[in-house]
Protein backbone atom coordinates (compact mmCIF):
# COMPACT_ATOMS: atom_id res chain seq x y z
CA UNK A 1 0.00 0.00 0.00
CA UNK A 2 1.43 3.36 -0.81
CA UNK A 3 2.41 5.63 2.21
CA UNK A 4 -0.38 8.84 1.27
CA UNK A 5 -3.97 7.99 -1.39
CA UNK A 6 -6.94 9.74 -1.28
CA UNK A 7 -9.88 8.25 0.20
CA UNK A 8 -12.49 7.98 -2.34
CA UNK A 9 -15.95 9.00 -2.59
CA UNK A 10 -17.20 5.25 -3.01
CA UNK A 11 -15.20 4.73 -0.03
CA UNK A 12 -17.13 6.67 1.85
CA UNK A 13 -19.73 4.18 1.82
CA UNK A 14 -17.70 1.24 2.68
CA UNK A 15 -16.03 3.31 5.32
CA UNK A 16 -19.24 3.88 7.29
CA UNK A 17 -20.79 0.10 6.58
CA UNK A 18 -17.10 -1.51 8.25
CA UNK A 19 -16.55 1.03 10.75
CA UNK A 20 -20.57 0.12 12.40
CA UNK A 21 -19.62 -3.19 12.46
CA UNK A 22 -15.98 -2.52 14.03
CA UNK A 23 -18.41 -0.27 16.51
CA UNK A 24 -19.45 -3.16 18.68
CA UNK A 25 -22.85 -1.49 18.83
CA UNK A 26 -21.58 1.79 19.80
CA UNK A 27 -19.66 5.07 18.64
CA UNK A 28 -22.34 6.28 17.06
CA UNK A 29 -24.80 5.58 13.32
CA UNK A 30 -21.96 7.45 10.81
CA UNK A 31 -25.32 7.95 8.52
CA UNK A 32 -25.75 11.58 9.56
CA UNK A 33 -21.37 11.97 9.53
CA UNK A 34 -21.68 10.36 6.30
CA UNK A 35 -24.47 12.74 4.37
CA UNK A 36 -22.20 14.95 5.82
CA UNK A 37 -18.68 14.23 4.59
CA UNK A 38 -20.42 13.68 1.13
CA UNK A 39 -21.44 16.95 1.28
CA UNK A 40 -18.13 18.24 1.21
CA UNK A 41 -16.74 15.80 -0.90
CA UNK A 42 -19.38 17.55 -3.69
CA UNK A 43 -18.03 20.60 -2.66
CA UNK A 44 -14.84 19.44 -4.02
CA UNK A 45 -12.56 18.64 -0.79
CA UNK A 46 -10.83 15.10 -0.41
CA UNK A 47 -9.07 13.40 2.11
CA UNK A 48 -5.40 12.02 2.12
CA UNK A 49 -4.97 8.96 4.34
CA UNK A 50 -1.45 8.49 5.30
CA UNK A 51 0.12 5.35 6.86
CA UNK A 52 0.94 5.78 10.65
CA UNK A 53 4.85 4.73 9.45
CA UNK A 54 5.60 7.60 7.67
CA UNK A 55 4.97 9.88 10.41
CA UNK A 56 7.48 12.32 11.51
CA UNK A 57 8.51 11.34 15.52
CA UNK A 58 8.07 15.05 16.33
CA UNK A 59 4.58 15.52 14.06
CA UNK A 60 2.03 16.42 16.41
CA UNK A 61 -1.30 14.51 15.38
CA UNK A 62 -5.06 15.39 16.63
CA UNK A 63 -6.85 12.72 17.84
CA UNK A 64 -10.68 13.07 17.45
CA UNK A 65 -14.20 12.33 18.54
CA UNK A 66 -17.57 12.98 19.34
CA UNK A 67 -18.42 11.91 22.79
CA UNK A 68 -21.61 10.48 24.55
CA UNK A 69 -24.46 8.51 24.34
CA UNK A 70 -25.31 7.41 21.46
CA UNK A 71 -29.10 7.27 21.35
CA UNK A 72 -28.89 11.31 21.98
CA UNK A 73 -26.61 11.50 18.45
CA UNK A 74 -30.14 10.09 16.72
CA UNK A 75 -31.41 13.65 17.23
CA UNK A 76 -28.30 15.81 17.15
CA UNK A 77 -26.99 15.52 13.51
CA UNK A 78 -23.30 15.74 12.49
CA UNK A 79 -22.03 19.28 11.93
CA UNK A 80 -17.99 19.88 10.31
CA UNK A 81 -18.25 22.85 11.91
CA UNK A 82 -18.43 21.78 15.47
CA UNK A 83 -15.98 18.83 15.01
CA UNK A 84 -13.45 21.22 13.89
CA UNK A 85 -14.07 23.25 17.03
CA UNK A 86 -11.85 21.16 19.58
CA UNK A 87 -9.57 20.92 16.84
CA UNK A 88 -9.00 24.65 16.37
CA UNK A 89 -8.87 25.18 20.16
CA UNK A 90 -5.74 22.74 20.81
CA UNK A 91 -4.03 24.38 17.81
CA UNK A 92 -4.35 27.85 19.56
CA UNK A 93 -3.34 26.37 22.69
CA UNK A 94 0.00 24.88 20.89
CA UNK A 95 0.11 28.39 18.71
CA UNK A 96 0.95 25.15 16.26
CA UNK A 97 -0.97 23.33 13.28
CA UNK A 98 -2.16 19.36 13.38
CA UNK A 99 0.29 17.75 10.94
CA UNK A 100 -2.20 14.79 10.88
CA UNK A 101 -5.83 13.55 12.51
CA UNK A 102 -6.78 10.49 13.84
CA UNK A 103 -9.71 8.24 15.07
CA UNK A 104 -10.04 7.80 18.67
CA UNK A 105 -12.42 4.73 17.35
CA UNK A 106 -13.16 3.36 14.31
CA UNK A 107 -16.22 2.57 15.84
CA UNK A 108 -19.41 3.87 14.04
CA UNK A 109 -20.02 7.41 13.62
CA UNK A 110 -16.19 8.30 15.40
CA UNK A 111 -14.99 6.86 11.68
CA UNK A 112 -16.21 9.89 10.30
CA UNK A 113 -15.32 12.74 12.72
CA UNK A 114 -12.17 13.47 12.03
CA UNK A 115 -12.50 13.16 8.30
CA UNK A 116 -15.27 15.86 8.77
CA UNK A 117 -12.67 18.06 10.46
CA UNK A 118 -10.20 16.96 7.62
CA UNK A 119 -11.94 17.93 4.66
CA UNK A 120 -12.41 21.54 6.13
CA UNK A 121 -9.39 21.98 7.75
CA UNK A 122 -7.19 20.33 4.25
CA UNK A 123 -5.32 17.96 6.76
CA UNK A 124 -4.60 14.13 6.39
CA UNK A 125 -5.89 11.32 8.16
CA UNK A 126 -3.85 8.32 9.64
CA UNK A 127 -4.85 4.71 8.98
CA UNK A 128 -5.01 4.11 12.47
CA UNK A 129 -7.43 4.30 15.60
CA UNK A 130 -6.85 3.57 19.21
CA UNK A 131 -8.87 0.86 19.80
CA UNK A 132 -9.57 -0.69 16.74
CA UNK A 133 -13.14 -0.65 17.50
CA UNK A 134 -15.41 1.48 19.87
CA UNK A 135 -15.27 1.40 23.17
CA UNK A 136 -16.87 3.39 26.30
CA UNK A 137 -14.30 5.47 27.51
CA UNK A 138 -10.51 6.92 26.78
CA UNK A 139 -9.38 4.68 29.69
CA UNK A 140 -10.15 1.78 27.06
CA UNK A 141 -7.41 2.79 24.78
CA UNK A 142 -4.12 1.86 23.15
CA UNK A 143 -2.86 5.10 24.45
CA UNK A 144 -3.95 4.39 28.38
CA UNK A 145 -2.72 0.92 27.81
CA UNK A 146 0.60 2.54 26.85
CA UNK A 147 0.68 4.90 29.92
CA UNK A 148 0.81 8.31 27.68
CA UNK A 149 -0.12 11.68 29.21
CA UNK A 150 -3.78 12.14 29.10
CA UNK A 151 -3.81 15.76 29.02
CA UNK A 152 -4.24 18.41 27.57
CA UNK A 153 -7.48 17.68 25.91
CA UNK A 154 -10.34 19.67 24.51
CA UNK A 155 -14.01 20.11 24.54
CA UNK A 156 -16.83 22.27 22.98
CA UNK A 157 -20.67 21.60 22.49
CA UNK A 158 -22.96 22.57 19.94
CA UNK A 159 -23.92 26.18 21.73
CA UNK A 160 -21.17 28.24 22.39
CA UNK A 161 -19.18 26.01 25.32
CA UNK A 162 -15.59 25.47 25.19
CA UNK A 163 -13.47 23.91 27.78
CA UNK A 164 -9.35 23.31 27.97
CA UNK A 165 -8.43 20.44 30.39
CA UNK A 166 -4.95 21.16 31.27
CA UNK A 167 -4.01 18.23 33.58
CA UNK A 168 -5.65 15.22 35.10
CA UNK A 169 -4.34 12.58 37.17
CA UNK A 170 -4.34 10.01 34.92
CA UNK A 171 -6.68 8.35 32.23
CA UNK A 172 -9.39 7.39 34.79
CA UNK A 173 -9.73 11.02 35.62
CA UNK A 174 -9.76 12.11 32.12
CA UNK A 175 -12.70 9.94 31.41
CA UNK A 176 -14.29 11.36 34.89
CA UNK A 177 -13.98 15.14 33.99
CA UNK A 178 -14.88 14.92 30.51
CA UNK A 179 -17.74 12.50 31.32
CA UNK A 180 -19.43 15.64 33.93
CA UNK A 181 -18.77 18.14 31.42
CA UNK A 182 -20.89 16.47 28.71
CA UNK A 183 -23.55 15.37 30.79
CA UNK A 184 -24.27 18.97 31.52
CA UNK A 185 -24.01 19.22 28.11
CA UNK A 186 -26.86 16.84 27.51
CA UNK A 187 -24.66 13.78 26.96
CA UNK A 188 -22.94 15.35 23.72
CA UNK A 189 -19.98 16.72 23.26
CA UNK A 190 -16.94 17.30 20.49
CA UNK A 191 -13.48 16.44 21.26
CA UNK A 192 -9.99 16.44 20.65
CA UNK A 193 -7.85 14.28 22.89
CA UNK A 194 -4.29 14.96 24.05
CA UNK A 195 -2.09 15.68 20.90
CA UNK A 196 0.20 13.06 20.18
CA UNK A 197 3.44 12.43 18.48
CA UNK A 198 4.27 10.95 15.25
CA UNK A 199 6.26 7.94 17.17
CA UNK A 200 3.73 7.37 19.95
CA UNK A 201 1.46 6.68 17.05
CA UNK A 202 3.60 4.35 15.37
CA UNK A 203 4.38 2.65 18.92
CA UNK A 204 0.84 2.60 20.68
CA UNK A 205 -2.00 3.03 17.91
CA UNK A 206 -3.78 0.45 16.31
CA UNK A 207 -2.36 0.40 12.65
CA UNK A 208 -4.83 -0.05 9.60
CA UNK A 209 -8.41 0.22 11.11
CA UNK A 210 -9.60 2.35 8.76
CA UNK A 211 -8.46 0.57 5.65
CA UNK A 212 -9.83 -2.60 7.73
CA UNK A 213 -12.97 -0.97 7.66
CA UNK A 214 -13.25 -0.02 4.10
CA UNK A 215 -12.62 -3.73 3.65
CA UNK A 216 -14.98 -5.11 5.10
CA UNK A 217 -17.58 -2.63 3.86
CA UNK A 218 -16.54 -3.55 0.37
CA UNK A 219 -16.96 -7.16 1.07
CA UNK A 220 -20.41 -6.20 2.13
CA UNK A 221 -21.51 -4.47 -0.44
CA UNK A 222 -19.89 -6.69 -3.03
CA UNK A 223 -21.32 -9.82 -1.63
CA UNK A 224 -25.09 -7.99 -1.97
CA UNK A 225 -24.46 -6.82 -5.13
CA UNK A 226 -23.56 -10.43 -5.85
CA UNK A 227 -26.52 -12.17 -4.18
CA UNK A 228 -24.35 -13.63 -1.72
CA UNK A 229 -24.58 -14.13 2.51
CA UNK A 230 -22.62 -10.56 3.44
CA UNK A 231 -22.62 -12.00 6.95
CA UNK A 232 -20.15 -15.23 5.88
CA UNK A 233 -18.18 -12.58 3.44
CA UNK A 234 -17.59 -10.82 6.37
CA UNK A 235 -16.89 -14.14 8.34
CA UNK A 236 -14.37 -14.93 6.02
CA UNK A 237 -13.05 -12.00 5.40
CA UNK A 238 -12.20 -11.19 9.04
CA UNK A 239 -11.74 -14.84 10.59
CA UNK A 240 -14.71 -13.81 12.23
CA UNK A 241 -17.55 -16.84 14.32
CA UNK A 242 -21.26 -16.39 13.94
CA UNK A 243 -22.43 -17.16 17.61
CA UNK A 244 -26.08 -16.95 17.02
CA UNK A 245 -29.24 -16.23 14.80
CA UNK A 246 -32.61 -14.87 16.08
CA UNK A 247 -35.30 -12.07 16.62
CA UNK A 248 -35.27 -9.20 19.19
CA UNK A 249 -37.64 -9.91 21.91
CA UNK A 250 -36.73 -7.59 24.54
CA UNK A 251 -34.58 -4.26 25.21
CA UNK A 252 -33.75 -2.62 28.10
CA UNK A 253 -32.03 0.65 27.46
CA UNK A 254 -31.26 3.57 29.62
CA UNK A 255 -29.17 6.59 29.85
CA UNK A 256 -27.03 7.39 32.59
CA UNK A 257 -24.08 9.35 33.56
CA UNK A 258 -23.71 10.08 29.46
CA UNK A 259 -23.72 6.71 28.29
CA UNK A 260 -26.29 4.42 26.91
CA UNK A 261 -26.82 0.69 29.48
CA UNK A 262 -28.82 -1.83 29.00
CA UNK A 263 -29.87 -5.63 28.08
CA UNK A 264 -30.91 -7.27 24.91
CA UNK A 265 -32.70 -10.86 24.77
CA UNK A 266 -33.14 -13.01 21.53
CA UNK A 267 -35.26 -15.38 20.86
CA UNK A 268 -33.24 -18.33 18.60
CA UNK A 269 -34.15 -19.03 14.76
CA UNK A 270 -32.88 -21.66 12.42
CA UNK A 271 -30.63 -23.70 13.54
CA UNK A 272 -30.78 -21.63 16.94
CA UNK A 273 -34.44 -22.39 17.72
CA UNK A 274 -35.23 -23.01 21.12
CA UNK A 275 -32.44 -21.11 22.14
CA UNK A 276 -31.86 -17.82 24.34
CA UNK A 277 -29.30 -15.53 24.08
CA UNK A 278 -28.87 -11.92 25.92
CA UNK A 279 -26.49 -9.04 25.23
CA UNK A 280 -25.42 -6.30 27.55
CA UNK A 281 -23.71 -3.39 27.01
CA UNK A 282 -22.41 0.24 27.99
CA UNK A 283 -23.22 2.08 24.52
CA UNK A 284 -20.94 -1.14 23.24
CA UNK A 285 -21.56 -4.56 23.67
CA UNK A 286 -19.80 -6.16 26.63
CA UNK A 287 -20.92 -9.85 27.14
CA UNK A 288 -22.75 -12.10 25.38
CA UNK A 289 -24.78 -14.79 27.55
CA UNK A 290 -25.94 -18.27 25.83
CA UNK A 291 -28.47 -19.74 27.43
CA UNK A 292 -27.53 -18.46 30.44
CA UNK A 293 -23.64 -19.10 30.03
CA UNK A 294 -21.17 -16.44 29.22
CA UNK A 295 -20.26 -17.56 25.40
CA UNK A 296 -17.91 -14.43 24.70
CA UNK A 297 -16.92 -10.84 26.26
CA UNK A 298 -14.78 -7.89 25.85
CA UNK A 299 -12.36 -6.98 24.40
CA UNK A 300 -13.70 -9.39 21.76
CA UNK A 301 -15.65 -7.38 19.03
CA UNK A 302 -19.23 -8.35 19.88
CA UNK A 303 -21.20 -7.12 16.91
CA UNK A 304 -25.13 -7.58 15.88
CA UNK A 305 -26.02 -7.52 11.99
CA UNK A 306 -29.05 -7.27 9.70
CA UNK A 307 -29.52 -10.91 9.23
CA UNK A 308 -30.25 -10.34 5.70
CA UNK A 309 -28.29 -7.14 4.80
CA UNK A 310 -25.45 -7.81 7.32
CA UNK A 311 -25.55 -4.23 8.59
CA UNK A 312 -24.78 -3.50 12.14
CA UNK A 313 -27.65 -2.80 14.42
CA UNK A 314 -26.18 -0.11 16.84
CA UNK A 315 -27.35 -0.58 20.58
CA UNK A 316 -29.62 2.81 20.20
CA UNK A 317 -31.50 1.00 17.14
CA UNK A 318 -32.16 -2.23 19.04
CA UNK A 319 -36.19 -3.26 18.31
CA UNK A 320 -38.56 -5.62 18.98
CA UNK A 321 -39.17 -7.98 16.21
CA UNK A 322 -35.78 -6.98 14.28
CA UNK A 323 -34.06 -10.25 12.77
CA UNK A 324 -30.47 -10.24 13.78
CA UNK A 325 -27.06 -12.35 13.90
CA UNK A 326 -24.68 -12.42 16.75
CA UNK A 327 -20.95 -12.90 15.53
CA UNK A 328 -17.52 -12.13 17.10
CA UNK A 329 -14.67 -10.42 15.85
CA UNK A 330 -10.80 -11.02 17.15
CA UNK A 331 -9.23 -8.60 19.19
CA UNK A 332 -6.65 -6.37 18.72
CA UNK A 333 -3.39 -8.41 20.13
CA UNK A 334 -2.51 -5.05 22.35
CA UNK A 335 -5.56 -5.77 24.29
CA UNK A 336 -5.28 -9.37 24.79
CA UNK A 337 -1.82 -8.80 27.11
CA UNK A 338 -2.36 -8.66 30.91
CA UNK A 339 -1.63 -4.76 31.04
CA UNK A 340 -4.60 -4.50 27.83
CA UNK A 341 -7.16 -6.77 29.28
CA UNK A 342 -6.96 -4.81 32.63
CA UNK A 343 -8.53 -1.76 30.52
CA UNK A 344 -10.66 -3.71 28.26
CA UNK A 345 -11.51 -7.27 30.05
CA UNK A 346 -14.84 -7.60 31.79
CA UNK A 347 -13.61 -6.26 35.01
CA UNK A 348 -12.25 -3.03 33.81
CA UNK A 349 -16.40 -2.62 33.29
CA UNK A 350 -16.92 -3.49 36.87
CA UNK A 351 -17.63 -7.15 35.89
CA UNK A 352 -16.46 -10.27 38.66
CA UNK A 353 -15.89 -12.14 36.22
CA UNK A 354 -12.42 -12.64 33.57
CA UNK A 355 -12.40 -12.67 29.53
CA UNK A 356 -14.13 -15.02 27.91
CA UNK A 357 -13.31 -15.52 23.90
CA UNK A 358 -15.08 -16.65 21.55
CA UNK A 359 -11.59 -17.69 19.81
CA UNK A 360 -9.56 -20.68 21.72
CA UNK A 361 -6.67 -19.87 20.78
CA UNK A 362 -6.61 -16.63 21.61
CA UNK A 363 -3.20 -15.65 23.33
CA UNK A 364 -2.94 -13.59 26.81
Amino acid sequence: MSAERVVTLEELDFLATGAWILGTGGGGDPYHGLLALKALYAEGARVPLIQADTLADDAMVGVISQMGAPVVNLERTADPAMTMKPVVMMERHFNRRFDALMLSEIGGGNSIQPFLAAAKLGRPVVDADTMGRAFPSVFHTSFAVGDLQSYPYALADIRDNEVMVMRCENWLWNERIARKILVEWGSRAFSCKAPRTGREVKDWGIHGSVTQAIEIGRALHTARLRHEDPIAALLTQQNGRALFRGKVIDVERRTTAGHLRGVCQLEGLDDNRGEHYSLEFQNEFLVGRHDGAIEVTTPDLICVLDSVSGEAVGTERLRYGQRVTVIALPSPKLFLTPKGLAHTAPVAFGYDFDFVSAFPAAGI
